[in-house]
């Protein structure tokens, strides 16, 4: 009985074992997702320190660059062979947030292979690119997709596109130095912090439109009236108590001098030392009128310091506040005596200089990227420009600004290294002021 028993379990056991080896026989295996069925919709950005990638298509720069989706990127530590840190795919704005354990030397590796149909690589088609980090932050990486590639500019367009670039930078340049303008021929002061107010306008419209949502053109309205207010209670703060007590303007520039270093410091706590883009306007194709070629974003920074610098020139000449913007500048002892409110006037100069200035920080953030230093970065080419066209002069402001640009930009046509470019424009403002040191529209003093 014991036998049959064992016997008939065995037989139950086999039968049962039949259908599930046949069935596993005649089973298809189940395909792994393909990559464009695997695309996430949007990649966090690590917290701490990180490698960031976002791939865009430039299409030759017909029409708006396009987010490259579905790309499987790699980083390694140290080389190509190394350990490896993080895959990714890109999300639907072609952005890839891989962590990394801290400061080295590091690799990304992108798989061609992943690269959507008619989308290649731009020159000799590099797939993977080392980074130095030295900051525990988020660190970009790029892999031009779609350039235009062109073999060899002429000087004829080399000129034009450097000619272009020095007219764009130096009317940013020509609205911060009216501001610094302004407030030196008001007060006498020169203010070192000034390069600090462009920073601000640009950090203040990053946190507008990145923090709490904003179109860049909103958030760039809301960073000037956030620069007026702060440059009207800079003054009712700071400078309004120093003049009150008499405080020489030695004494005064070397308060400001510490004012730039606290504020750049500030800054750099609070915004990081990473450098961050808007939500818009980051990369836009150029398209061709005549013989230029301008993006929408550089024609509407062109119309936006064009336009500003009119109005606020037909202000100081034919307003009332404007008239008496000048009154102070020329002799401010005889404004009071006449009655006039010189305090309030020196306010009022503030809030538009800091507008200005912040102002100019909003469309260089626009143009290019944010960063806590930009501000200093500028600073001199700044008082280069005021102190080429003439202190304490409007129309010599905007022009020492325009040839400070060009000479910028057009250096490395006519063969000054790009990495030293600004050391020709510095050269330039030395020689001319050796020969007319009251600047190119300054009228000469007789001091002493």
């Amino acid at each position: 009985m014991r036998l049959a028993a064992l016997l008939a379990a065995a037989l139950g056991t086999s039968l049962l074992l039949v259908p599930a080896t046949a069935s596993a026989e005649t089973t298809t295996p189940t395909p792994t997702p393909t990559t464009s069925a695997g695309i996430p919709d949007q990649n966090p950005i690590v917290q701490g320190a990180n490698i960031t990638v976002t791939l865009k298509d430039l299409k030759g720069g017909e029409g708006e660059p396009e987010p490259v989706p579905g790309v499987s990127l790699t980083v390694l530590k140290d080389s190509d062979t190394g350990e490896e840190q993080g895959t990714q795919t890109t999300d639907k704005t072609g952005r890839v947030s891989i962590g990394i354990p801290g400061n080295g030397t590091y690799v990304v590796k992108l798989d061609p292979k992943t690269l959507p149909e008619g989308v290649e690589l731009s020159g000799q088609g590099e797939t993977t690119k080392t980074v130095q980090v030295k900051l525990a932050s988020s660190n970009f990486v790029q892999f031009q997709i779609g350039a235009l590639t062109v073999e060899k500019a002429s000087k004829v367009s080399e000129i034009i596109d450097g000619t272009r670039s020095g007219v764009i930078k130096g009317l940013l340049i020509a609205l911060a130095a009216l501001g610094l303008s302004l407030i030196f021929g008001t007060t006498g002061l020169t203010n070192f912090a000034h390069g600090e107010l462009i920073t601000l306008g640009a950090i203040t419209t990053y946190i507008f439109n990145q923090g709490i949502g904003l179109p860049v053109i909103l958030a760039g309205v809301c960073a000037v009236i956030v620069c007026a207010i702060f440059g009207y209670l800079q003054d009712r703060g700071l400078w309004r108590p120093l003049r009150r007590r008499g405080t020489g303007l030695i004494a005064m520039m070397i308060v400001s001098i510490g004012l730039a270093v606290f504020m750049r410091s500030i800054f750099q706590y609070g915004f990081g030392g990473s450098t961050r883009t808007l939500s818009e306007y980051v990369v836009q194709g150029r398209q061709s009128y005549g013989p230029i070629d301008l993006s929408h974003k550089e024609i509407a920074i062109l119309l936006v310091t064009i336009v500003t610098i009119a109005v606020t020139c037909i202000a100081l000449m034919r307003t009332r506040l404007g008239k008496a913007m000048r009154a102070v500048s020329d002799n401010p002892a005889l404004s009071a005596s006449s009655g006039m409110r010189v305090d309030g006037v020196i306010s009022a100069v503030w809030v538009l200089g800091t507008a200005l200035t912040g102002l100019a920080g909003v469309l260089l953030a626009v143009q290019e990227q944010v960063k806590f230093q930009m501000g200093f970065d500028l600073l001199l080419l700044v008082f280069a420009g005021v102190t080429l066209g003439g202190l304490g002069t409007i129309w010599g402001a905007l022009v020492g600004s325009l040839i400070i640009g060009l000479m910028v930009e057009l250096g490395p046509v006519f063969g000054v290294p790009a990495s030293i470019k600004e050391v020709g424009a510095l050269v330039v403002l030395i020689l001319i002021l050796l020969v007319r040191p009251q600047g190119i529209l300054g009228k000469a003093e007789r001091i002493g």
